[in-house]
């Protein structure tokens, strides 16, 4: 039996099921309104307690550490069922095996085919799929993920990373780089004169959870006009306290 404790991608397909599980837990909080501004004099007579309840009711999470002990059997069952070769897939495997290949570009879903029933009735219960019959949909959908952050050659920017995440500061979890300003628009920046050609490749060095979260905050051509350093993102309430959240979950080493 493969012990994925011993399996230097178990970190990262732990990570990217972790960054799905998490998207799912934070889309279950009622929707924040945005703050509008008014008048001084009227600002200055809202009552106080109406805007603290309205933040205690938008801002409350799920318990981090529960989060956590959750991600953690689910990424162990999950992976401990995948092949071998896929568990131990990597660039350099690609490279001396070229059969490899087929699975890079079009993972079969009969991956799934061993995935524990504990770990769908777990999704089920647990709310993340209250279907499930959707759950290999939402695995198939982590292994899409896990395939290419495994099988990447490195970066050019490799001599930027850093230790830990630039948003959360989670430094004992694997990182993946954030194009700050994302290639999708690199043209149009370079059009309209956002910004000079040698910056389009800078990059942030993210958690997967916070990697995804910055794409769902804003639109490529937003990111690219207006949050293209890790400063600028940081400036955001939303940011801060989703930091603060996600900067809690950790789960228990086995």
């Amino acid at each position: 039996m493969t012990t994925p404790e011993n399996e230097s991608n178990y970190p990262i397909f732990r990570e990217c099921l972790s960054s799905a599980i998490v998207e799912r837990t934070d889309a279950q909080r009622p929707p924040q309104s945005a703050k509008r501004r008014g008048p001084k004099s009227r600002r200055n007579n809202s009552p106080k307690i109406d805007t603290e309840a309205h933040e205690s009711s938008t801002t409350r999470r799920t318990n981090p550490e529960e989060v956590a002990e959750f991600i953690d059997f689910i990424a162990f069952e999950t992976f401990s069922s995948l092949p071998t070769f896929l568990q131990t897939l990597s660039y350099s495997a690609v490279q001396h095996d070229a059969s490899l290949e087929q699975y890079v570009s079009a993972p079969p879903r009969s991956f799934l085919d061993q995935i524990p029933v504990s770990v769908a009735e777990s999704l089920s219960v647990y709310g993340i799929i209250p279907d499930p019959t959707d759950v290999p949909d939402f695995l198939y959908k982590v292994v899409i993920e896990y395939i290419p952050a495994v099988t990447k050659p490195p970066p050019v920017w490799a001599t930027t990373r850093t230790d830990a995440c630039e948003i959360c500061e989670r430094d004992w979890i694997p990182l993946s780089y954030h194009h700050l300003i994302p290639r999708g628009v690199h043209a149009k920046v370079l059009k309209k004169g956002w910004h000079d050609e040698w910056v389009l490749n800078s990059v942030a060095w993210l958690c997967r959870a916070c990697h995804s979260f910055v794409h769902r905050m804003a639109s490529n051509e937003e990111l690219a006009r207006e949050w293209y350093t890790v400063d600028r993102i940081m400036e955001r309430q939303d940011v801060q306290d989703w930091a603060k959240w996600v900067g809690r979950v950790r789960w228990k080493a086995r």
